[in-house]
């Protein structure tokens, strides 16, 4: 276990436990936090699966007030420098080889949507309040928007990201923000359950299959080239072996 201020990161076998800890602030973002989140994404080792999760009653809601504050004082070259280490942070989520799953309670405003959105699955509680909410403050969701439209498209983007309104977790799974609702007392259960079923990929091809839809290749010969790799892989020999044999691969969960 590594504890890194207001970020917690745990070995749990092969899952890898990032949680937000600044709970008495619900978990809002500010530079020592950005910071944390970058290295502990930068580096994920062979984790199978990556839960990343707040404590308290929020996951994340948005940026701190005196970070802000701070931010208002910057230049426009400090200010593109502070917004570029936000980038970086929002960019080691999304790129971290490993799959990342989001567990969401009570708040994702602003730059907590981008934490979603930059997972590979998202498990939302019932309560989970959401908004785009730059726009009330006079700014704009720039640096999370590559990752948000990506998630819930241009549709959605232009009324949610104009408006900035609140909008409820039944609304979030419709839009494609999160994959799946629950209640509350459900959220650690339904996690799990997606962790489990991770557990069960091989290792190596559920890292392919996440590169696969980030880099999204149009290319025939491309994908030809992606899955004889796999093909011929140790791994993808194995499982094909298994199949066939009506059998676990070896190593299996």
């Amino acid at each position: 276990m590594a504890d890194a201020g207001p970020l917690r990161v745990e070995r749990d076998g092969p899952v890898l436990r990032v949680t937000l800890a600044r709970p008495g602030r619900r978990n809002a973002l500010d530079a020592e936090l950005i910071a944390a989140l970058t290295a502990a994404f930068s580096d994920v080792g062979d984790a199978r699966a990556v839960v990343l999760s707040g404590d308290g009653d929020s996951f994340c809601a948005g940026a701190d007030v005196e970070w802000m504050r701070a931010a208002a004082e910057l230049s426009y070259e400090e200010n593109v420098a502070d917004s570029t280490r936000l980038r970086r942070m929002y960019e080691a989520i999304d790129r971290s080889p490993a799959p990342v799953i989001a567990r969401v309670q009570r708040h994702a405003l602003g730059g907590g949507i981008g934490l979603v959105a930059c997972c590979d699955a998202a498990v939302a509680a019932d309560d989970t309040v959401f908004a785009f909410s730059e726009v009330k403050l006079g700014i704009i969701p720039a640096v999370i928007s590559p990752f948000a439209l990506a998630r819930v498209g241009a549709g959605a983007a232009r009324r949610y990201f104009v408006t900035g309104e609140r909008f409820d977790a039944a609304t979030a799974l419709r839009i494609g923000l999160v994959h799946e609702v629950v209640q509350v007392g459900g959220l650690d259960a339904a996690v799990d359950r997606i962790v489990a079923e991770l557990l069960t990929a091989g290792p190596e091809a559920a890292r392919h299959a996440k590169r696969l839809v980030l880099d999204a290749p149009l290319d025939g010969l491309e994908t030809a080239r992606r899955i004889a790799e796999r093909r011929t892989s140790d791994e993808g020999q194995e499982g094909l072996r298994a199949f066939l044999e009506r059998r676990k691969p070896d190593g299996a969960s």
